[in-house]
């Protein structure tokens, strides 16, 4: 009899098992999902950002999230006591009348504030506009523009092209003058070449004459010595300047398509090519700095004076970024020399990983460094080049520096990866003195920290959480650390009984056996382990960062997607940031490999744990880099991922923007771009394939996901395509995720989407969701 009971028993767990719960894919869980955001958002209370000071006080705000909105806070360190920020009612109302919108309290267009005029009126920005409100009356006015553009070439910031990085020198300008430190000298060009002329006189002389269309001083770059003797500059030799068109097919305003065009470096392209010269204003005497030690200029950095006006500085970046040097320049002789040089075998990360402080006018400087391995900090004699000592060291990497005291010869840093067990990506906040003595921590919960430190560093505010743990933030004396008082402890009651779930941190070995790989997962909220669920991975590989959320938010869009019936995850594979350097180097000259041998292991790893990790049906999807990464994991790994959502991707890194690009696949061009082709492999496409495209990317050539498309039409390849109007770098925004969402659960699930053709415009609306 017991023998038959088991049976009878195992055979209705079979049964269970076999059988689904509920269906997956349902206009239900599309409901549910589309509003996921506003339900989880609108009841969660009190979760705080990050504390902001406010100069020369001991005062500090924050915005919190509360239910039904934000609300702005003020806080006193000195007194502990809270209060508004400002009268929230006045604003919203004083607000909607200035800009004839249509405001309230708790849903305020802005998120920063900055007080001015010694607290008695705010400023904040609202789209491309400032606006101020004076807080005595609540008046409020839109100020007027900052001014025209900075000096960057033809438009944008300083060493932008319409936004995208390069390195780019201004054209020449005969109109504006440079006044030297002691007010008696202005400089400007002339036909090319520097001029000066005693402040205020029409009459002047020329100090170069060898300037010319082809070889013209850029004004921007022209620097004056402290005593205001000497000149120094660049003689920029233009490279070539590639424009992208674009045709912007649904004009707002009009019938006929408008036309666009913009300036866009790509790798490979020649660069302007700076040459520094040194003028002395009394003798006319001009240096043609030798070049030896910066031969091949990616970009040279702002020229930089010492204080004593001994030397000049500047920092060369080579094109390939595998040797970055600071030169110092003598004043008297012109002649140059290489205070640091770093030449690793791989990548120099000046994009993430670049710091230096001029320590008593440069005869010490604070450099950071991954010369041993992991990034971390060190003291450099200014003089002699020689490393006085390692300041940090340990598996564990510097993130960033807050502050150099130099009076105190300490440095407040932060730095993850220094507790064994723990995150290794975890932000904590230290103070170290120059000499590696005297470490101190300011965090210690087991979380990702953000410290706010008040201008005279008496007191800090730690505002930390993790994915499963809720935000707290604290005020705390730096002296003891002692916590004066908890500043906001988020509640999350409500949040959890209307079905909020964690998500579940898991962390695996990667391909070498040893090393950690972290990644979360994300379930839906009727979630039931007797089920099998598809898998779906959003992916981000950019080696400039490290992507996995750290931090505690009542809603992640991945919880939406999950919400269909799905299990999403998010991994940092090898090759991104925030780790060693080897780590770190999987990625160079190899972004095609974008860290999935180490993702396979991870989702391998989780389906042995998990019996309902369904891996026979894999999904992935991503934008941008992530786009090039989605669609490699189709080409590249077919036998694992079977569906693919890849959203204006850099297919190409010779069709995408020059600094990402070289910074980590190397210049010269190699065999190593077409290897990580999605252009050049579309051809071994096996799954079911979605692209989106904005029709206006500037970030990414719109044409880099045009030529997968034609090659794939060339391969003969099935394939679906979303180009939007008028869109630029995008996931395709609420219909593209509406695309994104039918396309897995039409190709994952094997359910046919609901046919929102035949539905009500209302009932077909989908909430915006940025995934």
């Amino acid at each position: 009899m017991k023998r038959q009971f088991t049976y009878v028993s195992v055979t209705l767990f079979c049964l269970l098992w076999a059988a689904p719960i509920h269906a997956q894919g349902t206009l239900a869980d599309y409901e549910r999902a589309n509003g996921l955001r506003e339900k989880y958002v609108g009841i969660t209370a009190n979760l705080p950002e990050r504390a902001n000071w406010i100069s020369k006080t001991s005062r500090f705000w924050y915005r919190k999230a509360i239910k039904g909105g934000n609300e702005f806070v003020l806080m006193d360190a000195e007194t502990l006591t809270q209060k508004a920020a400002f009268d929230h009612e006045r604003l919203a109302a004083a607000l909607s009348a200035a800009a004839s919108e249509k405001y309230t309290a708790l849903k305020l267009p802005f998120q920063q504030i900055n007080f001015v005029d010694n607290e008695k009126a705010i400023e904040f920005n609202i789209g491309e506009n400032r606006w101020r409100c004076e807080l005595t009356d609540y008046t409020i006015k839109k100020l007027p523009p900052n001014g025209p553009d900075g000096p960057g070439r033809r438009g944008g910031a300083p060493g932008t092209l319409n936004g995208i990085p390069g390195p780019r020198y201004n054209f020449p300008s005969t109109t504006q003058t440079k006044i030297s430190p002691d007010g008696k000298w202005e400089a400007w060009v002339n036909n090319f070449n520097i001029w000066v002329r005693p402040k205020g006189s029409k009459e002047g002389g020329a100090l170069s004459f060898e300037g010319s269309e082809g070889n013209y001083y850029a004004l921007a770059s022209l620097i004056w010595s402290p005593d205001s003797r000497m000149i120094a500059a660049y003689r920029v030799r233009p490279g070539y300047q590639r424009k992208i068109q674009y045709v912007e097919s649904s004009a707002s305003d009009q019938l006929q398509p408008k036309y666009h065009t913009i300036d866009y470096a790509k790798p490979g392209d020649v660069l302007d090519q700076p040459q520094p010269v040194l003028f002395n204003i009394e003798t006319k005497k001009q240096f043609v700095i030798d070049n030896a030690l910066f031969p091949n200029p990616y970009n040279l950095s702002r020229i930089e004076w010492r204080k004593d006006n001994r030397a000049f500085t500047f920092e060369y970046n080579q094109r390939g970024h595998q040797v970055y040097r600071v030169i110092e320049v003598e004043a008297t002789s012109g002649k140059p020399r290489a205070v640091i040089s770093e030449e690793p075998k791989t990548f120099f990360c000046y994009s993430g990983k670049k710091y230096r402080a001029d320590i008593s006018d440069g005869r010490e400087i604070i450099w950071m460094s991954e010369r041993d391995g992991w990034n971390h900090l060190y003291l450099l004699d200014g003089t002699t080049s020689a490393v006085k000592n390692q300041i940090t060291n340990g598996n564990w990497v510097v993130r960033a520096v807050d502050k150099v005291d130099e009076e105190k010869r300490q440095i407040w840093f932060q730095a993850s990866g220094m507790y064994p067990g723990k995150d290794p990506y975890f932000i904590h906040y230290y103070r170290i003195n120059f000499d590696g003595t005297g470490l101190t921590a300011f965090t210690e919960g087991d979380g990702n920290h953000v410290v706010s430190f008040s201008p005279d560093m008496k007191y800090y505010v730690d505002t930390w959480s993790r994915v499963d743990m809720p935000t707290v933030s604290e005020l705390r004396l730096t002296a003891d650390k002692k916590v004066l008082t908890k500043v906001e402890s988020t509640d999350i009651a409500e949040l959890s009984q209307a079905g909020w779930r964690a998500p579940e941190v898991f962390t695996s070995f990667g391909r070498d056996g040893k090393t950690e790989i972290w990644g979360v997962i994300y379930r839906p909220s009727n979630f039931s382990p007797l089920k099998k669920y598809p898998v779906i991975e959003n992916i981000y590989a950019g080696p400039q960062g490290s992507f996995v959320p750290k931090n505690f938010t009542p809603w992640n869009p991945m919880q939406s997607l999950a919400e269909l019936g799905f299990i999403v995850v998010q991994i940092d594979g090898m090759g991104t940031a925030n780790r060693s350097k080897a780590f770190h180097d999987v990625a160079w000259k190899n972004l095609g490999d974008a860290g999935f041998p180490d993702r396979i292991l991870w989702h391998q790893a989780v389906a042995a744990k998990y019996r309902y990790y369904d891996i026979t049906r894999v999904g992935i999807y991503g934008t941008s880099a992530g786009g090039q990464n989605s669609l490699g994991g189709l080409l590249f790994h077919p036998d694992f991922y079977k569906v693919c959502v890849s959203a204006c991707g850099c297919h190409d890194n010779r069709m995408d923007k020059i600094w990402w690009n070289e910074q980590w696949m190397g210049w010269p061009l190699g065999p190593e771009y077409a290897a990580a082709s999605n252009v050049d492999n579309a051809g071994k496409l096996q799954g079911k394939l979605l692209l989106i495209l904005g029709e206006l990317d500037t970030n990414v050539d719109p044409a880099s996901t045009m030529q997968v498309v034609n090659a794939l039409i060339k391969a003969e390849k099935t394939f679906d395509f979303l180009m939007i109007p008028g869109a630029g770098h995008t996931n395709g925004g609420a219909y593209g995720v509406k695309k994104q969402y039918d396309f897995f659960v039409h190709h994952l699930l094997g359910v046919e989407p609901p046919d929102w053709n035949t539905m009500p415009k209302k009932q077909n609306a989908q909430t915006a969701i940025s995934n």
